[in-house]
């Protein structure tokens, strides 16, 4: 008896307070949790406890405080351009417009003309939704913004990529050149704070997702025209402090990113790690710049994050992957060649990849391409113990996740493939939901929270 209740009683202070989920990628910016209550299987009816239809498009991902959900979507007056999966454009389209004579910008503008939609074409309504976390039932939703958008997407994004924010209190939207908004757990407006629009290149849209740092609420905002860094009040919205950032890539005329921040707190300090084109820069809290390293590529997409001590950062295709130690300054780059800085505990020169973040678990780095080939290296020293294709295709635009010893990957087609954690290549088995998705999902208790391009799944074993 005594025995029985001490097991009741350790059970109930281990799920007394579930972890919560309040930023993109979790409270670590690293997708992974240790509960073995969450599910390793699924479909469209196994192990689904909800799922509630949310209109519009929106790959922002699912956020969680308490007993309540967050999410943003964008409706659009009229008709509006599908979203598509993979990065290509079509090869056909591409054929016919080259038998024409057109190349170089000429071809791009085309391509921008079929690919992108342009503010000009569309109305739209910005929404925050509010969401019972057991039930799934909508609790509220405000629309925070109506009219044209700042600026033009890709049809692979939306309108609303950005992921929002939590502290408990308060839920933070940020939509780049629009603005920051608001609101208490009620749905009540707090205050909103409008900021100036900048072109992205090709009019591909935006992305990159704010952070908190204690009292302040943190984005960066890398574009064609200025790119900066800046930090803004969490009670009244007002702008703390801004940091231009002069980042030009070598060859390359752009300076557009998608990277979402990293708030990196160790003994020696806080810093706000940055990936933007070409390179990575860190910031104190008060905007400062402590370091920077090169090697990043033109368009950067995935976030820095820490794991075990060390920072990693991704820098896009074919460019490197790199872990830092604490307490860096200056340049780090790495001539070819040269010996790497003290500072650099290891690099692969050529392992970045485009658009999924990398995943940290059980002391190895899961970095996986947009195309499907998914590589090991030992979160120590970098070294790669496999590399694998998963299945049989597909393409890949979530971060990779981990729990109960697995990894599990995303494909936009709405199919996760479930591979043992280790350092041998182990394909156990894959989760079908036949609907596109491109969203990172968030892991709360026992509940895997997924966004696809209609709806958002509560995954949960059945009691």
């Amino acid at each position: 008896m005594i025995r029985a209740l001490a097991t009741i009683f350790a059970f109930s202070i281990a799920f007394a307070a579930d972890p919560e989920w309040p930023s993109f990628r979790g409270p670590s910016s690293n997708p992974s949790v240790a509960n073995s209550n969450l599910p390793e299987k699924w479909s469209k009816s196994e192990n689904v406890e909800w799922k509630t239809d949310i209109p519009g498009l929106g790959w922002s991902s699912p956020i969680v405080s308490g007993n309540s959900v967050f999410l943003t979507t964008v409706t659009t007056d009229g008709k509006a351009k599908q979203p598509q999966t993979g990065v290509d454009y079509s090869n056909d389209y591409v054929a016919e417009l080259q038998k024409q004579g057109l190349k170089g910008k000429e071809l791009l503008e085309r391509l921008q003309a079929r690919d992108s939609e342009l503010p000009n074409e569309v109305s739209l309504h910005y929404w925050l939704y509010s969401l019972d976390l057991d039930s799934g039932k909508i609790n509220w939703k405000r629309e925070f913004y109506a009219g044209h958008p700042p600026g033009g997407r890709h049809r692979k994004n939306s309108f609303c990529s950005e992921t929002p924010i939590t502290d408990g209190k308060r839920v933070y939207v940020y939509i780049t050149g629009l603005g920051l908004f608001a609101n208490d757990f009620d749905g009540k407006k707090l205050w909103n704070t409008p900021l100036e629009s900048s072109p992205t290149i090709l009019d591909f849209g935006t992305a990159s997702s704010p952070a908190q740092l204690g009292d302040l609420v943190i984005i960066v905002n890398d574009n064609e025209k200025q790119e900066f860094i800046a930090a803004f009040d969490k009670s009244t919205g007002k702008q703390v402090w801004r940091t231009d950032r002069s980042i030009h890539v070598p060859g390359a005329d752009r300076q557009t990113g998608w990277s979402t921040p990293y708030i990196w707190t160790t003994e020696k300090r806080t810093e706000i790690v940055t990936i933007g084109p070409g390179i990575a820069i860190s910031y104190d809290s008060d905007g400062k710049e402590l370091w920077r390293i090169g090697g990043m590529s033109a368009m950067p997409i995935p976030s820095p994050f820490a794991y075990d001590g060390l920072l990693y950062l991704n820098g896009g295709t074919g460019k490197i992957i790199a872990a830092i130690r604490p307490g860096a300054s200056g340049d780090l780059t790495t001539p070819d060649g040269a010996k790497l800085n003290e500072f650099v505990a290891w690099l692969q020169p050529k392992a970045g990849t485009y658009l999924p973040t990398e995943l940290a678990y059980e002391g190895g780095i899961y970095v996986l391409t947009h195309t499907g080939i998914l590589t090991r290296f030992d979160a120590k020293n970098g070294v790669q113990t496999y590399k694998a294709r998963i299945g049989t295709g597909g393409d890949f635009t979530a971060s990779p996740w981990g729990y109960n010893g697995e990894i599990f990957c995303l494909t936009e087609e709405g199919t996760t493939y479930v591979i043992a954690a280790g350092d041998k290549f182990e394909l156990r088995h894959s989760n079908d939901l036949d609907e596109m998705a491109l969203a990172t999902p968030a892991l709360v208790g026992d509940r895997l929270l997924l966004r696809t391009e209609n709806r958002l799944y509560s995954i949960r074993k059945k009691s």
